[in-house]
């Protein structure tokens, strides 16, 4: 298991960060994608710093000829995609009646299309293999929606839905699929908002704190492992019961 390579999108900072992280502890072979070239040559250092090494590729996602590319050439040089960790995601948050098409679009080409793409790729490598694993980072505004990210809900539930119909075409196979959800996790992300936001969150999470992205990295850990070989198409939502 640990010698099967693990794909991160979105990798290098924040809940990406801390994916690669946990799955670099338990000795996997870790390749984490970013479009910041600094933040990925931070992120390399942190991992040196930790005692092990990281593969990283500087890419936009939205490419498509680019991505496609990029993972093809890793599965070339690793026999294989064994993990795929669609993690990378943006917010462009606005009221519905004054969101842009762009504004829209461009959220949907992050968060959804650009993780059928990559899927799509490592698929093929899992499929050949008769083993995988497709973890999606959904979010808790995909299951019960958020109001002001019309957006970005929409990208989420979609990476549900796509999740479960992938669950089912390559289950056969020995490849599972499945989403995680965060709650409200404090990344560069979510401390930019305003308290009153902050406070609002709070007071409905039962456990009355906001989560860690080591949280969400442990939970996605979990579903790479062996021993989550029989979940597939389940939404795990790591939210402090947020959303229940």
């Amino acid at each position: 298991m640990t010698q099967r390579l693990a794909v991160v999108t979105g990798a290098a900072r924040g809940i990406g960060r801390a994916i690669v992280l946990e799955l670099l502890k338990q000795g996997r072979t870790v390749a984490g994608l970013d479009l910041n070239a600094e933040q990925l040559a931070e992120l390399e250092t942190i991992v040196k710093e930790a005692g092990h090494s990281v593969l990283t590729r500087c890419v936009d996602i939205t490419n498509t000829e680019k991505l496609t590319e990029t993972l093809d050439s890793l599965a070339d040089e690793h026999g294989g995609i064994g993990i795929l960790v669609n993690n990378a995601g943006i917010t462009r948050d606005k009221l519905m009646i004054q969101m842009d098409n762009d504004d829209f679009d461009k959220v949907i080409a992050v968060n959804l299309r650009a993780a059928f793409v990559a899927t799509r790729v490592a698929a093929r490598s899992m499929v050949r293999q008769k083993f995988g694993r497709i973890i999606n980072i959904s979010s808790v505004a995909g299951v019960m929606g958020q109001a002001g990210s019309a957006n970005y809900a929409a990208s989420k539930a979609g990476l549900i839905g796509m999740t479960k119909s992938i669950a089912r075409e390559v289950g056969k196979k020995n490849v599972t699929a499945n989403c995680i959800a965060p709650g409200f996790i404090m990344t560069d992300m979510t401390e930019i908002l305003p308290d009153a936001v902050k406070q609002g969150a709070l007071a409905v999470i039962p456990v009355k704190r906001f989560g860690k992205p080591e949280d969400v990295a442990r939970a996605v850990a979990f579903l790479a492992s062996d021993e989550a070989g029989y979940i597939t198409g389940q939404v795990l939502c790591v939210d402090g019961g947020m959303a229940m």
